[in-house]
């Protein structure tokens, strides 16, 4: 299989094959069912972290999410965590296996729904996006989290989305943020950064046509993007490695600040399995994830010369909530 075959089929969807092991209503009410998603989230367990549900970031069904916090979480970076699913499926309350342990570690996780098809379609679910991550930025200190420590996290169709909103300047700009000034991290999970032509007649669908490259993140690329922690699998067979390594590429050429990591073991499931304590040792991906995330400066720390660390309405949170509503309502 090619690197251009295998990019083409684009996202696997996770959540096809996941539910929740929350309670038996939760689950009806998605038209979900056990899987192998609900024993990793009864396997994370329920002790150290705090879970808050349903806070709404914006209009329609799809626009709340779940935020997971430390006990104790002074001056937390907040992760915004988009979860796969082929842009067409998906559910946060799945997630708890990735979040929990991240919470656990220190950080305050964000996990949104965000419109998917037939719902939507490109770029519905980056504007989505970039709501659910402006709510995080004003939001942040409610849970005791450092709003200038705000990095955006994603797996497969979800890594698309986190690095559409971190080199595509438009989308977080329409929210009030600048993502060269704003973010201070990308995580991108077996990501789709420069895929196509497509051939599933869904997915063609979804971006308006076979091959757009104006959908693809590396295209955005221009310098000034966040610092990028970038992984993936060697036997993905859903997302090729290449998109990984031609993203970081792109990334370190216009002078980008960029690990990417190829490991052996995980496929594309896996990759983000190994957040469960008993397939860790696939990979070091929680670990690698931690590091990099704990090791993330305030983003007015990153030589910023724009003025936005001394401009207080840039920084203050309840100016930053009032933009993003102003937009949710435009």
């Amino acid at each position: 299989m090619t690197d251009a075959d295998a990019t083409a089929d684009a996202v696997e969807p996770l959540s096809r094959r996941a539910a929740s092991a929350d309670p038996p209503s939760w689950m009806a009410r998605r038209g979900l069912g056990w899987s192998p998603a609900g024993a990793a989230n009864l396997l994370t367990g329920f002790g150290g972290f705090s879970a808050v549900q349903e806070l709404r970031y914006g209009d329609g069904p799809r626009g709340t999410l779940d935020v997971y916090a430390p006990p104790r979480a002074a001056g937390a970076a907040v992760v915004v965590f988009f979860y796969g699913g082929s842009w067409q499926s998906g559910a946060k309350e799945i997630y708890r296996f990735v979040a929990a342990p991240l919470a656990r570690r220190g950080h305050v996780v964000v996990v949104p729904d965000y419109r998917v098809h037939p719902q939507a379609r490109f770029p519905e679910f980056l504007e989505d996006g970039a709501a659910a991550v402006a709510w995080a930025a004003a939001q942040a200190r409610r849970f005791g989290a450092d709003p200038r420590r705000l990095v955006l996290m994603g797996h497969s169709a979800g890594a698309h989305i986190a690095a559409m909103l971190a080199t595509e300047r438009r989308w977080l700009a329409a929210v009030g943020l600048r993502p060269e000034h704003d973010l201070t991290g990308l995580v991108g999970l077996a990501g789709p950064y420069d895929f196509g032509p497509l051939r599933d007649p869904v997915l063609v669908e979804i971006f308006g046509g076979p091959h757009r490259p104006e959908t693809y993140p590396i295209n955005h690329v221009r310098g000034g993007e966040p610092p990028a922690l970038l992984l993936t699998g060697a036997r993905d067979r859903t997302v090729h490695p290449g998109n990984t390594a031609r993203f970081a590429a792109r990334l370190r050429a216009a002078g980008g600040d960029v690990r990417a990591t190829v490991y052996p073991r995980p496929g594309h499931v896996g990759l983000i399995g190994a957040f469960v304590r008993p397939f860790r040792g696939l990979a070091p991906v929680l670990a690698d994830v931690d590091a990099f995330v704990r090791s993330r400066p305030p983003a007015d720390k990153r030589g910023s010369t724009s003025g936005l660390a001394t401009d207080p309405a840039a920084t203050d949170p309840a100016a930053i909530a009032s933009s993003a509503t102003a937009n949710r309502r435009a």
